[in-house]
């Protein structure tokens, strides 16, 4: 079975435009991604899917020019575009990230493979109480294609999940508890605060012969609190919540 890893991409970010190539120690969000998937083990191929809108050919150059596989597709259906770029590289498990989480976890995202795997599950991803930065899931191909044939909801076609998430009659989902009491954590980078923690955590740990671990952050954290003031007052999963309610809207308009 090929697991690809597709990273959705943008430059049209509302709160931080532009941030997958925000640099931290030299290297883009992106670079920082990709390298750190590369030393997983369970991972076949690696995808960047970014949208056929014109602010987004900055994001097609930035892959020609680091060799790196890309797949342009529908700015707003995110669902399509990951259907889509799963045929083009032949995926039948794929691996969904983000490129706001330029700390993702290596060891956590084989884990996530490996059970996805072993469970033989339509999704599989990290669940409960994890910080905010580490989100990884794992779909099979064919339960994407069901979702790309009947989601209708506009959540359900920004995003990737939400289809399967709430059919677990039809679809086999097996959640990962890795973590107790860590959902206030965060080191994704949505906001001009995340950035600056994210530089600050990137300017202690980063070393560019190995990729520290959320062991590591943890650590860091524990060692220097004071941090994590920096951006505790942002809003979890702010985008998945600003879907829910314009499908609220619309339903209320019809």
């Amino acid at each position: 079975m090929r697991t690809v890893a597709i990273i959705q991409a943008r430059m049209s970010s509302t709160r931080l435009p532009g941030k997958v190539l925000i640099k931290f120690c030299k290297k883009s969000v992106l670079e920082h991604i990709v390298q750190r998937l590369k030393t997983c083990e369970l991972i076949d191929d690696i995808v960047i899917a970014t949208s056929d809108h014109d602010s987004d050919n900055k994001i097609e150059n930035f892959c020609k020019e680091k060799n790196l596989n890309v797949y342009r597709g529908s700015l707003d259906d995110v669902l399509d575009r990951y259907y889509k770029a799963a045929i083009k590289y032949r995926a039948d498990a794929i691996l969904r990230i983000t490129a706001d989480c330029p700390l993702i976890d290596p060891e956590i995202v084989d884990k996530i493979i490996k059970t996805f795997h072993e469970n033989q599950c339509d999704l599989c991803g990290l669940s409960g109480e994890f910080p905010d930065g580490l989100d990884c899931s794992v779909f099979a191909f064919k339960a994407i294609e069901k979702s790309w044939k009947e989601a209708e909801l506009k959540s359900e076609r920004e995003h990737v999940g939400p289809y399967i998430e709430k059919n677990p009659d039809i679809f086999k989902i097996k959640p990962v508890y890795l973590f107790n009491n860590m959902k206030h954590l965060r080191w994704t980078l949505d906001t001009p605060e995340d950035q600056l923690l994210l530089n600050e955590i990137f300017n202690e740990l980063y070393d560019d012969d190995h990729v520290f671990l959320t062991k590591d952050i943890l650590e860091l954290l524990e060692l220097k609190p004071n941090l994590l003031n920096i951006n505790d007052k942002i809003v979890r999963n702010e985008g998945y919540l600003i879907s829910l309610n314009n499908d609220k809207v619309n339903n209320e308009q019809r």
